[in-house]
């Protein structure tokens, strides 16, 4: 019986990856990685590769949607087979159907988890995780199509008093990256057309950009405002705020320049 380990790589660069994860990368028969469901800013593969002694292949979206990841499959089957994954292994549904047909093949499955997008968002944010709806994906728009999704789940969480956390969209294969003032003009088009005050200039929002790195930037502001504001290279993510606990209103104006009146709306 063979094996697959799906393995984190965190959100930067190759040195994100645990210990646990590197020694059983080393120990594998066959090395796979995938690096298109995220983005790692200063991930080098040869580094990677020298760190793990062994050579990484690379795999692409047709790779394991569309081949249903068969090349990984026949691998873990036969011997040890891994699967790097940028941030945390399981956040993508992707991996999560891999890991449902490997276990169908009768493959055995583990897990060595990376640092996330989400935990790390919500860390630097200074807001308190248990407050955070649905999260959702603002999406590059399509020709003549405009997905409505990311206004509706906005919508909804507030009506909760819910935070929402916002992944931008990436397309790795061609090297474009949603930045957080595409993705608030995306928003801001939205309320255009719905007109139901979910997104207005005086709209808190908060963008997060390279989180994990040396160099993350948190920036809190009105949405009139931050459309403005410069966040330097991606990834960006973007969290609109629920209601605020005192202590979240405090730690986003001491740690994201919030606005100071953000204080006078906390409970």
């Amino acid at each position: 019986m063979g094996e697959l380990t799906f393995i984190g790589l965190g959100l930067n660069d190759e040195t994100d990856v645990s210990l646990k994860g590197l020694e059983k990368a080393k120990t594998a028969d066959a090395i796979f990685a995938e690096l298109y469901t995220s983005f790692m800013p200063e991930l080098n593969l040869r580094r990677l590769e020298t760190l793990i002694g062994k050579p990484v292949q690379i795999v692409s979206r047709r790779d394991l949607e569309d081949d249903e990841g068969i090349k990984i499959l026949k691998a873990a089957e036969i011997g040890r087979a891994v699967l790097l994954v940028p941030g945390d292994p399981l956040i993508a549904t992707t991996h999560i159907d891999l890991r449902i047909r490997a276990h169908k093949k009768g493959v055995r499955t583990s897990v060595v988890h990376g640092a996330s997008i989400v935990s790390s968002v919500i860390g630097l944010s200074g807001l308190q995780n248990y407050k955070f709806g649905r999260s959702v994906t603002i999406p590059f728009a399509e020709v003549n199509a405009v997905s409505e999704t990311p206004y509706n789940v906005i919508a909804e969480n507030k009506k909760l008093g819910l935070h929402t956390l916002c992944f931008l969209d990436i397309k790795a294969e061609e090297k474009r990256y949603m930045t957080a003032k595409d993705g608030l003009k995306t928003l801001v088009e939205m309320e255009e057309r719905k007109k139901q005050d979910v997104i207005t200039a005086k709209t808190l929002v908060i963008g997060v950009a390279r989180a994990g790195s040396e160099t993350p930037t948190v920036k809190c502001d009105f949405l009139r405002e931050l459309e403005k504001f410069d966040f330097g290279e991606p990834p960006h993510s973007l969290v609109f705020p629920g209601r605020l606990h005192f202590m979240e209103a405090e730690a986003l104006v001491t740690f994201s320049g919030a606005p100071k009146q953000v204080r006078e709306t906390a409970r």
